[in-house]
This record gives structure tokens, C-alpha cells and sequence, in this order.
């Protein structure tokens, strides 16, 4: 039996019926795949994004049969949790370059080469950091997100995290994308390969995003997950209700707009600094 039928068969049972042993094998393998990032929560297939449930259910179940523990390195650190939430162990051969001062990452996120991690920042079970991207102080890779290749996630940044509903999309970040400070990637969003979100944009699935250079709305649908496009450069902007009341009021609501895309200009604003990897 392959680990995926293993996980199906015991995230069907009922939690009385559930062997706790089984459980906590299946679920350090997966731990242990998840951390080396030889199987993932989503993963990109033919241009698109695929979920992978099954390891969802994997990570549901150690939530299921754990129970709250104290975890005492000393009297000074203490903390509270699910008896088989771990933090994750990092050696140098893993060439993470974590700075001292609060930040954490939870057992079965994959963390790759060249990760800069800033304090405070926190990094949750099921996530996916590719080579090369920095994460910045008070920043938050929530559970299952999936950043890519060389992404800038700077101060403050909120990229959330999907365990729930089981087979919702969670949020992707791709490759060379700069996430601005105090910015919020919510609700299964796909950001595309070498987007800029400037500072404060706040992106959920129910926030339309209008792009006035194609002069076109994106919006989340039933059939696709809300994908901001390839290079595009959001700014935060403001759209007129359209109701009597509102408009003489001259109430406006937060919406994100799609300002321009990427040129040398903006290429030039968001290089990434090698020697600081």
C-alpha cells in the first residue's frame, strides 16, 4: 500500500476508531517527504496548478490525534501545541540562513537552498519555499502556501494558509515575484511568474482586480482559481459605489489595480541583491 492509500484509508475512519501508532508512522513519512520537498501540497502541472489532497488529509490527521503538549526548552521558552507539531530542525548542510530573533518553521515545510528567513517570521506545515527567496521580519508563509523561485516577501508580508475546506486551492506565489511590505495574499490566489505587488495591496479571492492596461477584471470563478497575470504591477486604488446613498457620500471601496507590467524600470527597482543570499 503507497503512503497516499494509507493516509485515504485512515483520514476515512472515524477519529475513536483511528490507531494512533498508524497515524504517527504515516505521518513522519510524510513529514519527512514534505521537508525534502519530494512530495507537495500543490504542484505545477502543464502550466497550471494541481492540489494534492491527499497530503492535506495527512496533515489534518496528525492535528486529529495529537493532543496539547508543553514544549520547554527552558523557563524562558515555552510553547504550547499539538503533540505532533514539531519544529523543524535545520543543520548547515542545509544552507538556510535563518537570522536570530523569533522566527520559527514547523516540521514538514520544505525550506530550499538559499532561504534567508528574518526575525520574526513564520513558516507553517505544508509550505513550499523555493531556492533564493527571502522572507522578511514579521512575515508569514501560511500552511500549504506554495512561494517559488527568488520571491521577495518584504516586511509584514501575509501570505495565507489553506487546510481548510480539504481540496481548496492554497495561495502560489511563483517565481520572481516581489510581495510589498504590509501586503496580503488571501484565499487560493495565484500570483504568476514576475509579479510586483506594491506595498499594502491586499489580494482575496472575492477582491476583484482591475487591470486598466488590458482594461479587463479579474475575478474568481467556479471553474478556475483567481490568478493575477504574468509581470503584472498592482497598486492599491479605489472604485464609486454605485449606490444613490453611496455616491453622495462619496463613499469608494479598496480595489487592486493593475497599474502597468514589468519593464526595465520596474526590473531595476526590484533586483534582488545576491550578496544579502
Amino acid at each position: 500500500m503507497t503512503l497516499q492509500e494509507k493516509i485515504e484509508k485512515l483520514y476515512g475512519l472515524p477519529a475513536d476508531g483511528l490507531n494512533r501508532d498508524e497515524v504517527g508512522e504515516a505521518f513522519n513519512e510524510l513529514k519527512n517527504l514534505l521537508n525534502h520537498g519530494r512530495v507537495r501540497s500543490a504542484e505545477p502541472v502543464d502550466g497550471g496548478w494541481k492540489v494534492n489532497v491527499w497530503v492535506k488529509k495527512g496533515i489534518l490527521l496528525a492535528f486529529r490525534i495529537g493532543a496539547l503538549t508543553e514544549f520547554s526548552g527552558d523557563d524562558l521558552f515555552k510553547y504550547f501545541d499539538k503533540s505532533t507539531m514539531h519544529v523543524r530542525r535545520f543543520s548547515l548542510g542545509d544552507n538556510v540562513r535563518i537570522v536570530p530573533g523569533g522566527s520559527a518553521v514547523r516540521d514538514g515545510a520544505f525550506v530550499s537552498k538559499g532561504v534567508v528567513i528574518m526575525p520574526p517570521a513564520y513558516i507553517n506545515i505544508g509550505a513550499y519555499v523555493d531556492e533564493g527567496t527571502m522572507i522578511d521580519s514579521h512575515a508569514l508563509v501560511g500552511s500549504c502556501a506554495q512561494i517559488g523561485k527568488r520571491v521577495h516577501l518584504s516586511a509584514a508580508a501575509q501570505i495565507g494558509g489553506v487546510l481548510e475546506p480539504i481540496g481548496a486551492m492554497p495561495v502560489v506565489i511563483e517565481d520572481d515575484v516581489m510581495v510589498g511590505g504590509n501586503c496580503g495574499v488571501y484565499e487560493g490566489t495565484i500570483v504568476k511568474k514576475g509579479c510586483v505587488l506594491a506595498s499594502g495591496v491586499i489580494i482575496t479571492g472575492s477582491t476583484p482586480v482591475y487591470d486598466i492596461v488590458n482594461q479587463t477584471i479579474y475575478k474568481k470563478s467556479s471553474d478556475r482559481p483567481f490568478t493575477i497575470p504574468e509581470n503584472a504591477v498592482v497598486v492599491s486604488g479605489s472604485r464609486p459605489l454605485s449606490n444613490d446613498w453611496a455616491k453622495g457620500q462619496n463613499i469608494s471601496v479598496y480595489a487592486p489595480v493593475i497599474i502597468k507590467y514589468r519593464d526595465a524600470k520596474t526590473d531595476a527597482a526590484t533586483t534582488i541583491e545576491e550578496s544579502l543570499r
